[in-house]
């Protein structure tokens, strides 16, 4: 994707399973609120970039990484007038946990404490993974990956805390999301929604921030590129994907999967097919 000075490609490398990557520049760029099922390890090259996580605007410059970890929501938008630019890689939970298992102390859930990191040595390991990838070359990516996801782990790893689903808000927060789930194309309104749990519309609202970071409606959104990630993946036409996870048109899951992913989804899917077509 080229416009205005902005470069993305997000592909994978069928060497890598389990393993998105992504190397961007960007200026006038904004992410919204959204989260990924994989972990999020992004080295900036140049420039800055600001993304609010947990409730607070972080900060990562030129020598640093910003680190998420999966299903947390987060945005992402430029820090300085000419923007950023980045390279990163979305390993899956199951990668990471079988590389912190095999190199690290960490048990449990692994999972990076700290959503900034100024590591020199840690952004030019991804790089070289990128830039493996690039070339082909399967040792050197996924040895580079498993120096890089072990080193960041070793500097910033822990165990993630496991969400709990105690209180009755809580309860109906997770019962209102599979129902979601279950109609994402139709979806019922907040107070259908509300009524049909047995409670009012802003206490739906509210504990559902609690659980899940965002209100339902953001949450759709998000739930819906995820479908259709899916659905490119497995070759179903943008137009068709759009239909089906609930959005108007082709135009619709286009502006809402490159507010979140970064590439338009036709763009995406063609990086998907040449990896499939190489297999």
């Amino acid at each position: 994707m080229a416009r205005s000075g902005e470069l993305a490609r997000h592909w994978q490398y069928a060497e890598l399973p389990g393993v998105d990557l992504l190397r961007a520049r960007y200026i006038r760029k904004t992410f919204v609120r959204h989260t990924h099922e994989h972990f999020v390890i992004a080295a900036i090259a140049e420039g800055v970039e600001v993304f609010q996580h947990r409730g607070a605007d972080q900060y990562a410059g030129a020598g640093a990484l910003a680190l998420v970890n999966p299903d947390t929501p987060h945005t992402g938008r430029a820090g300085v007038p000419e923007g950023w630019q980045y390279g990163a890689v979305y390993p899956s939970p199951e990668v990471v946990a079988e590389i912190a298992a095999e190199t690290t102390s960490v048990r449990g859930t692994p999972g990076f404490v700290r959503p900034v990191l100024d590591d020199v040595y840690a952004v030019g390991l991804v790089h070289q993974v990128l830039r493996a990838a690039d070339e082909g070359n399967a040792l050197a990516a996924d040895t580079l990956l498993r120096v890089a996801v072990t080193r960041l782990l070793r500097l910033n790893g822990g165990v993630l805390p496991q969400r709990e689903v105690r209180t009755a808000g809580a309860q109906v927060a997770v019962r209102a999301r599979e129902v979601l789930e279950g109609r994402m194309a139709e979806p019922p309104s907040l107070e259908r929604l509300a009524a049909d749990l047995d409670t009012g519309p802003f206490a739906l609202l509210r504990a559902f921030r609690d659980v899940y970071g965002m209100p339902p409606h953001t949450w759709l959104t998000d739930a819906r590129v995820r479908r259709a990630r899916r659905l490119l993946d497995a070759g179903v036409s943008p137009a068709e994907a759009a239909v089906a996870v609930g959005f108007t048109d082709q135009p619709h899951l286009n502006r809402h999967f490159a507010r979140i992913v970064g590439v338009p989804p036709g763009a995406y899917q063609r990086e998907r097919k040449n990896v499939q077509d190489l297999r």
